[in-house]
């Protein structure tokens, strides 16, 4: 999909932005999520298992999504890291957070119960030196990515009665430096069915982020809905799920769990933790961009482009024609062709892939 040549906290760093955009595929890019064409079963449920767990996990992670797609062999997620938020956050509630997807040792038990008067000086310094580090990984864009996926693939593993890898890899990452990279990884992201053909409109787009913010929400494919014996294989399989040393909490204790969708939109980007945009202008984008995408679709693209294009300076008719294929074009950033050339000068590498792409797509239109 795009190069990763570069260790992982060069590619993921909070001081170039706190947006990414991740993209991870199943292994041999088989559809292990949707129909598959040489057996003829339908694995489709599983897109909803990610869609929940993505939104699970954003209710423990200082991680917000802002955009998200499920396909039949890979997922897109664009998400927010928010340092500032786990920072805030009190040793007892991080350790809440912590053990509401891992179990945690012994001492934290203790600390979350009434035992925790019992507990001496050296074991609740402990505790707080336990917590300082589940502080980081709960905004560390690694640690959601992999326990997403650890998760995902034990799932489909049990039901299926194999062992082995699901996913093609580690995932790929991109950041996205500026608001121009932000709204045209967002579209992308929520367009794939279109861009697929497996939906004609946004809200036909099942498993995205943009249909659920039209209410459009297909029925819940949580575990329990699948046969009794493949909830009970996989709950036999999490409950001794390890990632890091760290044990997973058995399945019915991660399936309560709120699934959250809560980045809103703010069109003054007065809220640092919001997306910049008005979501009626992105929905105008996101329509309108679908349109092009979609030549059997009725009706006409109108002439007039949306106007979140014309306050960001970004050429309508170059933003379609690089819809289809936008974040292939670049490499592990996105971005204007200066937010680009900084972000070499801080990696201290001469080239970015995407410099070209950005000169064309990002440059300010022609006055009309």
């Amino acid at each position: 999909f795009f190069p990763m040549t570069l260790p992982r906290a060069t590619l993921v760093s909070l001081d170039d932005t706190p947006w990414y955009h991740c993209v991870t595929r199943c292994v041999r890019r088989a559809f292990l999520c949707g129909a598959d064409r040489f057996t003829g079963k339908d694995f489709d449920h599983r897109r909803g298992w990610i869609a929940e767990r993505i939104k699970q996990l954003s209710s423990l992670f200082a991680i917000d999504v802002a955009a998200y797609a499920v396909m039949s062999n890979h997922y897109h997620v664009v998400v927010r890291l928010d340092r500032e938020r786990a920072l805030g956050w009190s040793v007892e509630e991080v350790l809440e957070r912590w053990t509401a997807l891992f179990t945690g040792p012994l001492l934290v038990a203790r600390y979350l119960s009434a035992a925790r008067t019992e507990m001496t000086d050296a074991e609740l310094r402990r505790v707080e030196e336990l917590a300082e580090g589940y502080r980081a990984r709960l905004h560390d864009l690694s640690w959601f990515m992999r326990t997403l996926n650890e998760h995902i693939a034990r799932l489909a593993n049990a039901e299926d009665g194999v062992k082995g890898r699901f996913w093609e890899g580690r995932f790929k990452s991109q950041a996205l430096l500026d608001e121009k990279a932000l709204l045209a990884a967002m579209a992308y992201v929520d367009l794939n069915p279109v861009r697929a053909g497996l939906a004609e409109t946004p809200e036909a787009s099942d498993y995205t982020s943009i249909q659920e913010r039209l209410g459009q929400v297909p029925a819940s494919t949580a575990l329990e809905s699948q046969p009794e014996s493949a909830a009970a294989e996989a709950e036999g399989v999490i409950e001794a799920a390890t990632l890091d040393s760290e044990v997973l909490q058995p399945e019915p204790e991660v399936q309560g769990l709120a699934q959250v969708l809560r980045m809103p939109f703010d069109a003054t980007a007065r809220t640092a933790w919001a997306i910049p945009f008005a979501f009626t202008d992105y929905l105008e984008l996101v329509d309108w961009t679908g349109r092009a995408l979609r030549c059997d679709k009725r009706g006409h693209i109108a002439a007039q482009q949306p106007k979140i294009l014309h306050r960001l300076g970004i050429d309508g008719e170059r933003f379609i024609a690089y819809a289809a294929r936008l974040l292939k074009e670049f490499g592990t950033a996105v971005g204007a062709p200066e937010a680009l050339a900084s972000l070499c000068a801080r990696r201290q590498t001469r080239y970015l892939r995407g410099m070209r792409a950005a000169r064309w797509l990002f440059a300010t239109p022609d006055p009309a």
